[in-house]
């Protein structure tokens, strides 16, 4: 009987860091657990027998990278960019172009990155969808108008944007803003704190447990996400699978995922036309049930069974690699 093949999955992230990359890791782990040995860990060095690896984000596995290519040119390897990848890293960090130069397979986690490859790339290049368990909340569960934000504090999920648009709201609306992550930039930090002792409406609720997280998003009015640059974020598909409606900031990563159509965009940075949305959301019962309708329709694009098989097709596309050269 065959052997298994031996997989490192390497993650910028670990476990603790309870964000998109980590999660990602630990599903894709479990999606190929029964088709390979595998497993997760933040780098891969000459002495551990691996087959196959398969990177996350370019720029912070470029090491790992490097080393794997250097020391087994015929073995595949799969990097999957990121949203500082994408739209940040490729066009000036050295490292994480010489990365998508060394890996057999690129993988992209909406389809409007793909735009973002020189052709060549892009032949190397599929689509993944991310996706996440359907969490319905029962009737009666939300006692309030909530919107939630939820990812970590720095630049790149531009908090600031959020908190300008909370200082928009007039006092007395009918709404409160939740917003949950660390803050890993600690100038940020404080500017929710300043936030949420001048509007009480906004309550900064720093790091949760992804699963409480998952649970205030599907008992809230809508999800608010205001970030950047991104992949294809993790909370967007976790809102969607909740059926909730999705406020977004209007880039290719929210793009790729929620479709140009999409009726609860803003510009990013658009602080006026965010606190408008909100306000909307809170007071349009028309507006809100097209944003719901909109996330119903889109839920079965994100189901775990689609990600599973396309994950397990990528490992053996990988294999195959392996057996005829890069």
């Amino acid at each position: 009987m065959e052997s298994l093949p031996r997989v490192r999955i390497v993650s910028p992230a670990p476990p603790s860091a309870n964000n998109g990359n980590a999660h990602t890791a630990e599903r894709w782990r479990r999606f190929l657990a029964v088709r390979s040995r595998v497993d997760v860990a933040l780098d891969w060095h000459a002495d551990e027998p691996v087959d196959v690896l398969l990177a996350l984000h370019a720029r912070r596995s470029a090491p790992a990278i490097a080393r794997f290519r250097a020391a087994h040119p015929d073995r595949p390897i799969a990097l999957v960019l990121t949203g500082t990848d994408l739209y940040r890293d490729i066009d000036r960090d050295a490292e994480a172009r010489h990365a998508l130069e060394c890996a057999s397979r690129l993988v992209v986690l909406q389809p409007e990155a793909l735009q973002r490859l020189a052709p060549p790339l892009r032949a190397r290049a599929r689509v993944i969808l991310q996706s996440a368990p359907r969490l319905l909340r029962r009737d009666g569960a939300a006692r309030s108008i909530d919107l939630v934000a939820a990812g970590h504090l720095r630049e790149e999920k531009d908090p600031l944007t959020l908190m300008r648009a909370v200082a928009r709201l007039p006092p007395g609306a009918p709404l409160r803003v939740l917003h949950i992550g660390a803050a890993l930039d600690p100038a940020l930090g404080r500017a929710a704190e300043r936030t949420a002792a001048a509007h009480p409406c906004y309550r900064w609720l720093g790091a949760l447990p992804h699963g409480v997280t998952r649970l205030r998003i599907a008992r809230s009015r809508a999800l608010v996400h205001p970030s950047r640059m991104e992949g294809g974020a993790n909370v967007v598909i976790e809102a969607v699978r909740s059926h909730v409606p999705v406020l977004a900031s209007r880039i290719d990563g929210n793009v790729g995922l929620l479709g140009a159509e999409h009726p609860g965009y803003f510009q990013p940075g658009d602080d006026a036309a965010l606190a408008a949305l909100m306000l909307r959301v809170a007071d349009d019962a028309a507006f809100a049930a097209a944003l719901h309708a909109r996330s119903v329709d889109l839920a079965p694009r994100f189901d775990p069974a689609a990600e599973r098989d396309a994950v397990r097709a990528l490992l053996a596309d990988l294999v195959a690699v392996s057996g005829r050269g890069r």
